[in-house]
């Protein structure tokens, strides 16, 4: 006890003998008291962020389960069609939330000009929405992922309302537009040093699409926009005609927030290598501007005038038989469209005859007694090609199941086959479209279709075929979007269908 009461006297007055310290020394006691317990607290505090900060962007990512993507909403980034979710950006988002082990959530900004701050102020992960880099004036706080897709810069006019500009020197009097806040303000920057008199129009409360349609009505002199864009949107148009390309053409790139930690970075180039080693890329542009590069703009006249006379007589037909057999109503009136041309009396020298022009064989089989009538011979195409889809292999996905059963619908199922089975020989994906479309056309020469089960036939056909059902459907597709927009009961929305919010497959 002794000992006890000994210690408990010698250490106490160190505490209660504060009142002899000089005022300044008892000052400096209290301070860093002070300053130690709040660094205690701090430590308590921090610690636990600190581990948190220890893993990298792309653990961050993975840990939420979630890549948040901001993106526009259009044609060529993401949109809404009767499928679900649709758009390049939208694919290569998915597969690349995919990649990286998480869930893709597309957060749709309303100006191209608000992606960047959007992305800075941590409201996504990354953009997906055909950047470039130094485009923007926040350009230099962001990294950019590796290339995917290249796109001009073209100026767009209407040839009846405005002349047609052959040089620099026409722009002028600001009759050209612009969406602000995208690479072309900034291209137009650099071109005024060498031309002083170039004027233009930023627009921030509409994108290209909407501006494509202004320049259709007049509205708008001159556009310059991306070639891409414009490829999607044009055919709908027929009287608007490319004046000249401006500038370098734009190599097209996801965005993220610059970091020392490069995680990221080596996810993004690992992803796009590989989508572009496996032919995944190439597929998916394939599949979303392939059937847009090259259409025929008179035979879009053409068709908008057998829309106008031609399709209100067989739409009901169309609309009918397709529900019976699930497959889109505009899929099989595109189908129609490029046999006959919607001419029910149609006959081709082999034999075939009626819109949807059946073989005696075929007609037979779906049990149409006369090719001629329109109903019967609708129906019975309807009732063929869907035959032909379920029969196509379910190892083939959406859309390329689609267009091989177009290309067997045209060719004969045996004859794709045999086209799969020569991709698959010389080293394709007998499952892609893409790869299966080279290889069609080898049908025509002996060298290869000896080796075949069905032998000859002219391979080059159901390439073409498939081709421009492709861009009927596409533009049908449009039309429903460019009714919805015209009128508040629009004619073409029936039987619970839903509208894409952009015209593209």
């Amino acid at each position: 006890m002794g000992f006890y009461a000994t210690t408990i006297k010698t250490n106490i007055p160190s505490l209660l003998s504060m009142p002899d310290l000089s005022s300044r020394a008892h000052t400096i006691q209290i301070v860093f008291g002070l300053i130690s317990v709040c660094l205690i607290v701090l430590i308590l505090i921090v610690q636990p962020s600190i581990e948190r900060d220890s893993k990298t962007g792309l653990e961050k990512i993975q840990q939420s389960g979630t890549l948040r993507v901001l993106t526009l909403n259009s044609a060529s980034t993401y949109y809404q069609d009767n499928n679900g979710s649709n758009g390049l950006e939208y694919e290569l988002s998915t597969l690349f939330s995919d990649y990286i082990g998480v869930k893709a959530e597309f957060i749709t900004i309303s100006q191209f000009a608000d992606l960047y701050p959007e992305l800075l102020f941590g409201s996504g992960d990354i953009i997906a929405s055909g950047l470039s880099k130094n485009e923007s004036e926040f350009s230099s706080a962001v990294a950019y992922g590796p290339r995917y897709f290249e796109s001009s810069n073209q100026v767009l006019y209407h040839k009846k309302h405005v002349t047609r500009p052959r040089k620099m020197e026409d722009l002028t009097e600001g009759l050209l537009h612009v969406v602000s806040g995208t690479s072309q303000t900034k291209l137009l920057v650099k071109l005024r040093e060498q031309y002083p008199r170039l004027i233009w129009r930023e627009v921030d409360d509409a994108a290209s699409e909407e501006l494509i349609e202004r320049v259709d009505s007049g509205e708008v002199p001159y556009l310059l926009a991306d070639s891409h864009q414009i490829a999607l949107h044009r055919r709908f148009f027929p009287e608007l005609r490319i004046a000249f390309e401006l500038g370098e053409p734009r190599q097209l790139r996801w965005a993220y927030n610059r970091s020392l930690d490069t995680s990221l970075d080596i996810a993004l180039e690992r992803f796009f290598k590989q989508i572009d080693k496996d032919g995944r890329l190439e597929q998916l542009i394939h599949r979303h501007y392939s059937h847009v590069a090259d259409f025929n703009y008179s035979d879009i006249q053409t068709f908008t005038g057998h829309i106008e006379k031609r399709l209100p007589k067989y739409e009901t037909l169309f609309r009918k038989e397709a529900k019976a057999v699930g497959v889109d109503w505009r899929l099989i009136a595109a189908i129609g469209y490029q046999e006959s041309l919607w001419n029910p009396r149609a006959k081709s020298p082999t034999g075939v005859r009626g819109l949807m022009m059946l073989t005696r064989p075929t007609a037979k089989q779906m049990k149409v007694t006369n090719r001629l009538d329109p109903a019967e011979s609708i129906r019975g195409g309807a009732r063929y090609f869907a035959r032909v889809l379920e029969r196509t292999s379910s190892k083939i996905i959406e859309p390329d199941r689609t267009w091989f059963a177009l290309a067997s619908y045209n060719v004969g199922f045996g004859h794709v086959q045999d086209a799969r089975k020569i991709t698959e020989k010389n080293g394709g994906n007998p499952n892609r479209w893409i790869d299966v479309k080279k290889s069609l056309p080898l049908l025509a020469r002996k060298k290869w279709y000896k080796q075949t089960k069905y032998g000859y036939a002219r391979g080059s056909e159901p390439v073409k075929y498939v081709g421009n059902i492709r861009k009927y459907y596409d533009y049908l597709i449009g039309l429903d979007l460019k009714l919805n927009k015209e009128s508040s009961l629009p004619k073409l929305l029936k039987d619970g269908e839903t509208l894409p919010l952009a015209p593209s497959l």
